[in-house]
């Protein structure tokens, strides 16, 4: 028997079940919810929280900023986060209002919002998240702030994002209530990320926050 070749056989397989053991553990999906193969990585405890949020408050009317550019194709990039709250507001007699600034975002996520069947649940709309908010009448019940792409490296593009996120709050604020529950991505990023500036203001006007990991979820103290 030649023993080298039975133990690098060993090896071999030993390095491929390895490698599919680590892959396996950093798959982070929403199942059942969402389909195993999506991997939400490092937003998959905040979307789990948050949907287990939206069903106990039994929210009807949410609102995002920044749109899910590239559908469910890139879950484990933005966290298709349209569609994952579009789902769960279609199956909870709920509505979407996704906006963004970006043309070509909005044309591309309608294509795929109807793909999935959500066209009577989700509504996109081609504006500027600002203006948007400030006409916004109705009580909002989530809001997920996600606009302004932010830049790992270029500090002033950081400054503008985090004043826009601060800004949207501000704009939609007196149509949160006790209940609603804030979203906000990209916080777990160099320079504080989109929340930075965002956070402690509503730390002062009364928010809680519940995890703070590369997306910072929040609640009014009023509700706990």
């Amino acid at each position: 028997m030649n023993y080298f070749l039975m133990y690098l056989g060993i090896a071999v397989f030993l390095g491929f079940l390895t490698h599919y053991v680590l892959k396996f553990i950093k798959h982070k999906s929403l199942y059942p919810f969402m389909p195993f193969k999506y991997n939400f990585r490092r937003r998959r405890v905040t979307f789990d929280k948050t949907l287990s949020l939206l069903s106990e408050r039994n929210i009807k009317t949410i609102i995002e900023t920044g749109t899910s550019r590239k559908g469910l194709t890139n879950t484990k990039g933005d966290g298709a986060g349209t569609f994952v709250f579009g789902k769960w507001a279609k199956e909870n007699d709920a509505k979407l209002f996704s906006v963004d600034i970006n043309g070509d975002a909005v044309k591309e996520c309608k294509v795929e919002v109807t793909h999935q069947e959500l066209q009577d649940t989700v509504t996109v709309v081609l504006d500027d998240s600002l203006n948007f908010l400030d006409a916004f009448e109705d009580t909002v019940d989530f809001l997920y702030l996600d606009s302004y792409d932010y830049c790992k490296v270029d500090t002033v593009i950081q400054e503008k994002s985090q004043e826009h996120h601060l800004k949207e709050f501000m704009a939609i604020e007196q149509q949160l209530h006790k209940d609603t529950i804030v979203l906000i991505d990209d916080c777990g990023l160099p320079g504080g990320g989109k929340g930075k500036t965002v956070v402690p203001y509503m730390e002062q006007k009364g928010w809680e926050v519940l995890i703070d990991a590369y997306q910072i979820l929040l609640v009014h103290k009023d509700s706990l």
